[in-house]
């Protein structure tokens, strides 16, 4: 006699959760946000957004979606994206790319970056710092544009405050010029020097939209460990939409595990996982 969920002590879900279901999710999702989710995501997709089905009241993932596609404008659409929206970040991730980042900019002025796939802020904030260590000041000549679709880090982005074993791999230079400790009811916790927030804007993008209104071009673009979220022809799209944002001479860094060559003929290799536009525009 085979044994019942219970007696294999796998237990019972709250909500049905069908592969019609999941696919429905995936749909969407890629629609929306343009995150292709792999086939063995589900236990993920179920976990994240019972959540969600919890908060707003509904029984079900069948109810729940109707209720997405019947309003396309819903305000849930925005929760249902953070919820898919993986980020994994740290500071001074990928460490290569900083030194190369002060090399470009260390005798510009004006220089303009954007961090297109910002997440909490640990991207954002070690550029800001890598700018000024290389200008030896906190009001280094530029500007950063730091951007997610997810509204929910960047709130945490702006407010620039982490527990400090996020920053415990910093040197201890970098921690006392960067940050404050906290101390009575905010002991344990670490916020961002206000001048290094300064540097940084923080604003709500979609990669997947047809236009980024942003209104000039960048010294360097930071698109890191995002592409591999997305298929091959969504990555072409967004590249094309990256070139006419980039300097003749501007730099694109990518994450470890993407290659650009493949999907785009706009770039060309500069170094590990740095790339440059493979034609000069005029300016």
């Amino acid at each position: 006699m085979k044994a019942s969920r219970e007696q294999r002590g796998e237990g019972l879900k709250e909500f049905d959760f069908t592969v019609r279901d999941f696919e429905r999710v995936r749909a969407l999702i890629y629609k929306r946000a343009g995150i292709a989710l792999a086939p063995g995501k589900q236990e993920m997709v179920y976990s994240r957004l019972a959540r969600r089905l919890r908060s707003v009241g509904i029984q079900s993932f069948e109810q729940y979606l109707d209720r997405l596609e019947r309003d396309r404008d819903s305000a849930e659409w925005e929760a249902f994206t953070n919820a898919l929206t993986t980020n994994l970040t740290s500071f001074f991730r990928e460490e290569h790319h900083f030194p190369i980042l002060a090399d470009h900019v260390r005798d510009r002025r004006d220089v303009s970056v954007w961090c297109s796939a910002a997440s909490t802020g640990e991207e954002p904030y070690s550029i800001a710092m890598t700018l000024c260590e290389t200008y030896g000041t906190l009001t280094p000549p530029a500007q950063i544009l730091a951007t997610d679709i997810d509204t929910n880090v960047l709130a945490t982005a702006a407010a620039g405050i982490y527990p400090a074993e996020r920053v415990e791999r910093l040197s201890p230079e970098r921690l006392r010029r960067f940050f404050l400790r906290g101390t009575g009811a905010q002991a344990g916790l670490v916020r961002v020097r206000p001048e290094l927030r300064k540097l940084v804007t923080f604003q709500q993008l979609n990669l997947l939209d047809e236009s980024y209104q942003l209104r000039s071009a960048f010294d360097v673009v930071f698109c890191r460990n995002v592409m591999i979220y997305f298929d091959k022809p969504t990555q072409g799209r967004i590249l094309s939409r990256f070139a006419p944002l980039i300097k003749p001479d501007g730099l694109l860094f990518a994450g470890h595990s993407e290659n650009f060559l493949y999907v785009s003929d706009a770039f060309k290799l500069r170094a590990k996982t740095v790339y440059q536009l493979a034609t000069a525009r005029a300016t």
